[in-house]
Order: C-alpha cells, then sequence, then structure tokens
C-alpha cells in the first residue's frame, strides 16, 4: 500500500470523527466509535456480494428449523456471516428506524464477530449515538463509494477503480489512526504497534536462512504480544513469498488490550484465520497456547512495563529472601524486575520452542537496551541471557536506528535466536550496528522521524546471511559476553580504647538504643526498681511517636530482669576497664585475647555475646591499626575480618583466568586485599557501545591555539566598537 493511499484513507476515516463525532463525544473519545465501525464497515463490504444468498439460505434453515447457522461460512467463503437483511448501504433505506435496525444488523453476525463488537464495548456507545441522532450520518459517512475499506478491488461513484486495503494496509491504517486518537487523549502515542519495515527485516532474517529447507508441510507463526496483528500477516505472506508457497502456515498470537485484539481477531477473519488461534488476555499470567510450541515466533514486547499486574500468577512471596517460588515454568530460569517484563515474553517464547524438528524454532524479538545489560550477575536478567547463549540460541542482535518507532526515540534491538545453529554459527553471536541505516521522512509520526528502505532491510539481510565482520558486523564467542563477578575484600583494622563514655552505650541494648535512652533519661533510676509502674507512660510515648516494635522487642523493653540484665553488664565492663586499663590499642587481636582471659580470671558476668558487644562499643575502624584475624586454620593460613565498607565488586571476563586478572587490576594496587571465592557469581551482557566504539583522538594544541587566536582576531573589532560606543 502506498503512502498516498494509506494517508487518504486515514484523512477520510479522521475526517469522519471530525464531521459527526463532534460536541457528542470528547475527542479522545472518538476511537471507541471509529475502530469499530471501521471494522464493521470493512467486513460489510465482504458480505455484500453474497448477501442475497446468504437471507435464502437463513430463510430456508429457518423452515427447516435448523438452529446452527455455520453453514453460511460455505456461502460468504469467509469464516463469518450477517444473517440480518441490513448492510451498511441498506441501512440508510429506513432513515427512521436506522438506530433499531443497527441493532438488528449487529445481532446478526456470526459469534466471531460478536466477541469483536463486544471486546469494542460497541453496544455501549449506541444510546448515544442514537440520543444525538448521529447513527444516519456516521453509517452514510462509512457506506461512501469513494473509500474502499475492503480487501478486493472496489469501483467508486465515477466507476474508477480504488485499490483493495490489504490486511497489511489496514495495519498500518489502525496505527495511524490509533496513534492520532491517543494523541488527542494525551496517551502514549503507537503504543502497541511495530513499524512494518521492521517487521520486514524480522521475517526477512526469520525465513531467508532455511527458505530452501521448508518443504510441504504444516508450520505455526506465534506473537506472543500480537496487537494488531501485523507481524503475523507479514510473517506469513513473507514465508509464502521466500518458500515458494511450498507450506501451509497457520498464525497463532495472544493480546491483552481488548480493542487492539478485536482489530487483530478481524482481520484474522478477513483472511481466514481461524480467530480461536488468537488468545485473550495477558500472556504473562494466563498463557493461551500452555502445550503448544512454534516454528516461528515473533514479537515487538512492551518494554519499561510493569509485570506486576501478573506476578501472583507467576510467584510467590516476590523478592523475600530464601522464600520467592516461581510457580510458571516458562519462568525458571529467573525473573526481571517488576517495572519490566519483556524478558518474560522472550523466556515465554524460548519456553515453546520445538526441540524435535529438523528445523527447530527460530525467534525474531524487538527489545530496548535495558534487555542487553541491565541486572547484576545472578540476577533474573543477567540469568536469563545466561540460559540462552549458554544453550548456544542467540544468533544475532541487531541495533536498530533511533527514533523509528512511534512511541520512543531510544535504542531497540532485535536479537534473533535459533536452536538449530548452522555450524559456522555454532558458539557464536553476530551483532550488527545498523543505527546509520535509514532514510529521514518528511513528517514525523509520533517519535518516528525515520525508516528502514528496501536496499537497507536487503542490505541488513544480506550481513546477517554473510556472517563476516565488517566496520557494522561483528562477531565473538559466546563466551565474549560472560564474566565472573568477583568478591574483592580487604581486612578489617580497628583500634579500641576503654572509657566510660564508651562503655555508657551497654546500659542499652542494641536493638533498643533510642527506647532506652529515652526512657533512662526521662525517669532515671526507677527503670531498675518501678518498671512495671512506668509500664502506661512508656507505651503512650511508643504510641505518640508512631514506634511499633516487634513482640519480642516490645517485652524486653517492658521487663524488669531485662533493664536490670543490661545494668549487670555495664557494670562488669566497668571493673573490666579497672584491669585492663584506658591507653589505645591499635592490635585489635591482642586487646581481644585480654579481655577474654581477663573476663575468665576474674569470673566477670560477661558472657561470649557481652563480650563481643563491649567491643564494639569501645573499638573504632583505623587505617593504620593491625588487620582484625577472624580466625587461623590448621595450616597457620590466616582469615581476616573483612572491612564491608571497603568491599568492591570486579568483573572478569570468562576467557581471562580470575587470579591473573585480580593480580593484575587489584592486587598489586592494594596488596592486602583478597577475593571471597564463595561469592563469585558468573554473569552476561551485551554492550554495543563498546564493541561499536571509534575512538576520536582529542584536538591538538596546537590546532586549539589557532582556534582561540583566530576568534580572538576576529571579535577584536567588535570590541572595539563596544567600547566607542
Amino acid at each position: 500500500m502506498d503512502h498516498k493511499s494509506h494517508n487518504q484513507i486515514v484523512s477520510f476515516i479522521w475526517g469522519i470523527a471530525d464531521d459527526v463525532l463532534r460536541d457528542v463525544f470528547v475527542r479522545g473519545k472518538y476511537r471507541d466509535i471509529i475502530l469499530p465501525f471501521t471494522v464493521l464497515r470493512r467486513l460489510d463490504a465482504l458480505l455484500v456480494p453474497t448477501k442475497e444468498k446468504v437471507l435464502e439460505t437463513v430463510e430456508f434453515m429457518k423452515k427447516e428449523k435448523i438452529d446452527n447457522l455455520s453453514a453460511l461460512n460455505s456461502i460468504t467463503g469467509y469464516p463469518f456471516w450477517n444473517s440480518s437483511r441490513f448492510t451498511f448501504e441498506n441501512l440508510l433505506h429506513d432513515a427512521d428506524n436506522i438506530d433499531s435496525n443497527l441493532e438488528v444488523y449487529l445481532d446478526g453476525f456470526s459469534p466471531n464477530v460478536q466477541e469483536i463488537i463486544s471486546k469494542f464495548k460497541l453496544r455501549n456507545q449506541l444510546e448515544t449515538m442514537k440520543e444525538s441522532e448521529i447513527t444516519y450520518l456516521l453509517i452514510e459517512k462509512f457506506a461512501s463509494k469513494e473509500i474502499n475499506l475492503s480487501p478486493v478491488e472496489a469501483l467508486n461513484g465515477k466507476s474508477e477503480k480504488l485499490p483493495p486495503l490489504t490486511n497489511l494496509g489496514m495495519g498500518y491504517v489502525f496505527e495511524e489512526l490509533i496513534r492520532k486518537f491517543n494523541e488527542e487523549n494525551n496517551e502514549e502515542a503507537g503504543e502497541h504497534f511495530t513499524p512494518r519495515e521492521i517487521i520486514k527485516l524480522m521475517t526477512h532474517i526469520m525465513f531467508t536462512p532455511i527458505k530452501d529447507q521448508i518443504d510441504k508441510g504444516t508450520y505455526l507463526i506465534y506473537d506472543p504480544a500480537s496487537g494488531s496483528g501485523g507481524m503475523l500477516t507479514e510473517a506469513e505472506e513473507q514465508a509464502h513469498e521466500l518458500t515458494g508457497n511450498k507450506a501451509t502456515f497457520y498464525l497463532y498470537g495472544q493480546e491483552v488490550n481488548p480493542e487492539t485484539y478485536a482489530i487483530c481477531t478481524s482481520d484474522m477473519l478477513i483472511k481466514g484465520e481461524k480467530p480461536e488461534n488468537i488468545a485473550f488476555g495477558s500472556t504473562l499470567s494466563k498463557d493461551g497456547f500452555e502445550n503448544f510450541s512454534f516454528d516461528f515466533m515473533l514479537s515487538n514486547p512492551p518494554y519499561g512495563k510493569s509485570w506486576k499486574n501478573d506476578v501472583d500468577a507467576i510467584v510467590d512471596d516476590r523478592g523475600k529472601k530464601d522464600k520467592e517460588k516461581i510457580k510458571d515454568d516458562r519462568f525458571q530460569i529467573g525473573l526481571p524486575t517488576i517495572s519490566d517484563g519483556q524478558l518474560l515474553f522472550l523466556m515465554n517464547m524460548v519456553s515453546k520452542m520445538k526441540h524435535n524438528t529438523e528445523l527447530g524454532s527460530r525467534i525474531a524479538s524487538v527489545h530496548n537496551g535495558s534487555a542487553l545489560f541491565t541486572g547484576d550477575a545472578g540476577g533474573g536478567e543477567s540469568e536469563i541471557r545466561r540460559h540462552i547463549i549458554e544453550n548456544d540460541w542467540l544468533e544475532c542482535i541487531i541495533a536498530l536506528p533511533k527514533n523509528i518507532f512511534y512511541n520512543t526515540g531510544i535504542p531497540t534491538y532485535v536479537w534473533i535466536l535459533s536452536n538449530r545453529k548452522p555450524a559456522n554459527r555454532k558458539g557464536k553471536v553476530q551483532l550488527i550496528n545498523a543505527l546509520d541505516l535509514y532514510v529521514k521522512l518528511r513528517k514525523n509520526l509520533g517519535e518516528k522521524n525515520c525508516e528502514l528502505t528496501e536496499e537497507h532491510i536487503h542490505q541488513i539481510t544480506q550481513l546477517y546471511m554473510d556472517f563476516e565482520e565488517n566496520e557494522i558486523s561483528k562477531i565473538y564467542p559466546n563466551e565474549h559476553f560472560g564474566y565472573n563477578k568477583i568478591t574483592v575484600e580487604r581486612p578489617l583494622r580497628l583500634s579500641a580504647q576503654f572509657t566510660a563514655e564508651n562503655i555508657a552505650a551497654l546500659r542499652f541494648d542494641k536493638g533498643l538504643q533510642d527506647e532506652m535512652t529515652w526512657a533512662y533519661e526521662k525517669f532515671g533510676e526507677k527503670v531498675y526498681t518501678q518498671l512495671d509502674e512506668l509500664k502506661p507512660q512508656i507505651e503512650a510515648y511508643l504510641k505518640k511517636h508512631e514506634i511499633k516494635l516487634k513482640p519480642a522487642s516490645n517485652k524486653k523493653l517492658l521487663s524488669q530482669k531485662f533493664w536490670n540484665d543490661q545494668l549487670e553488664i555495664l557494670q562488669a565492663a566497668e571493673q573490666l576497664m579497672s584491669l585492663v586499663g584506658t591507653q589505645q590499642h591499635d592490635d585489635f587481636n591482642l586487646l581481644r585475647d585480654l579481655v577474654k582471659d581477663t573476663v575468665k580470671q576474674e569470673g566477670l558476668k560477661l558472657d561470649a555475646k557481652a563480650q563481643k558487644r563491649t567491643l564494639e562499643v569501645i573499638s573504632w575502624k583505623n587505617e593504620e591499626a593491625e588487620a582484625v584475624i577472624k580466625k587461623t586454620e590448621k595450616d597457620g593460613t590466616i582469615i581476616y575480618e573483612a572491612d564491608a565498607d571497603l568491599r568492591d565488586t570486579e568483573k572478569v571476563p570468562l576467557d581471562e583466568e580470575i587470579e591473573v586478572y585480580f593480580d593484575r587490576e587489584v592486587f598489586q594496587h592494594v596488596s592486602d586485599a583478597w577475593i571471597d571465592h564463595s561469592k563469585t557469581i558468573k554473569g552476561y551482557e551485551i554492550s554495543f557501545t563498546r564493541y561499536f566504539y571509534n575512538y576520536v583522538p582529542p584536538r591538538s594544541i596546537e590546532e586549539i591555539t589557532a582556534e582561540i587566536l583566530q576568534l580572538e582576531r576576529e571579535t577584536d573589532g567588535i570590541l572595539n566598537e563596544i567600547v566607542k560606543d
């Protein structure tokens, strides 16, 4: 479909909205009328040629008391019908009764079209249309011979041929209409749609490499975020074209938006596809094809969109350590952050790959940059990338031009996956940088200001097929994208000194420091003898300041024994201070041993927990102090306490030895550092910027100096003029 015809149809339909619906519906609600009537007119135009034959058959079936009207499919030639006597054109013959006749007309459609009408919620609008008396004018506009919404050629009022509006062309029209409607409603423009040239690119790369392997038989194509069905329609057309119509392709999809689902389903009806192959609902929480696997899968899933509404169906106790339980087998590998579910759609497709066929499955999926690199090692995003790459399913990632989508200008990427990689691709991933392959649009469509031409699509496809390295095509082994995240520790270094001020903190439990401090400052020594009498005041204080303690902590705070136990610890620490002295110790290990020995020899009431707490309150970090020893192994190896504040991590490429990297990058700079190997985690990320970065050297001092001098010469006269004025 050419741009001129597309624009004419869009303008015509938009004109209907402005001419008929103005002052009846707010502009943001035009879509609630225009979109369903566009679909109905499209279906109506296909049923007109067989209308008389359908009515004869309906009359016969009534006489024979046949309730099942599915036989009408064979008459219409499509998997839908309308058993009423009305069409858009003859509804206009009875203007006085057009509203009631319209309802009869709607009721006459087959059940599959009834579902489309229901998803559009069209019947909710009929009363408003009747009250405002716009029904006749609306239908008259849509019945005009000056516009052809049918997928077959038609004649206008001057007997001139109007080109058919193909399913692909209808997709363009719907996308542009909804983009305009969304803009009127201050919603995100084009939120559901993928530019058709991107779909063409995806389908070319999907089918071209294996077109000679596709033989007679049946193949299934699937899109888990099908939108208006554009990807499915284009995929089928390209599959037939590239394979010479040797095989049969069946389309499957799922869509969560009811309006877009209705558009997609109507498109499938017109194509003769089974509308039940398009499932309604969220793919993530309600898999419409649970026991299916597919040969080809394409998708542009929503990115940067929360999957909070799906979380209960996917996982129990999300984010709770040691309690989280993933319930859905599709997502067992790992879950991304709740704010972005795009990789869940990819894993849904991965779970539906065929592993027992010669061709296996091929996937093409569009994602933004976050799918490439967000998520730490061991996190959901990284684990998903790891799963795909280590199974050697990732063939290629293509970086698309910026601003090529309707609703975003951010970088986007096409992922190509296959579980039947050819020998030359095994163990490797190709990256294609197509950022600069585009032509500018004369007029922006939302954020979209450029597009791929047929030449660009061919060029990118050829780059993929050639599988060679050049300026915009790079090839790396799978391991290149992986790394070991190591945890680098440094020893804790403490100095310590007994002072009355330091050990005063032992009067209070660490977990109840603020509450106990307040009570002691408020009531003094009474907390040790009259706590029961003070209980109401303490509880009132907690309530007034909205302090909510756990039951166990609350019990301690109001316990006379607990207060006295803390006092005993303080008194024992005071005795310890008198025995050990108040000098500063810069070797914490020696002081710790001294405290332990003194407590034992003098029989002080300081158990191991109290001793540890005492050492905590009298010590502080000092980088000049000796390292604190955690333990000494039997072989004499000393294990030091790690300082959490000095803890750091490093990403070590998988193709490099961890110890070699550590010695070169860390140890020679920080000689007391070590690796905690128990915390090493493998991760995967892909950075296009790094792989395609071209270094541009800074200008020389001479060039910069010359430019400054030239600017001075140019501005000197201007300054003189200013001074003179």
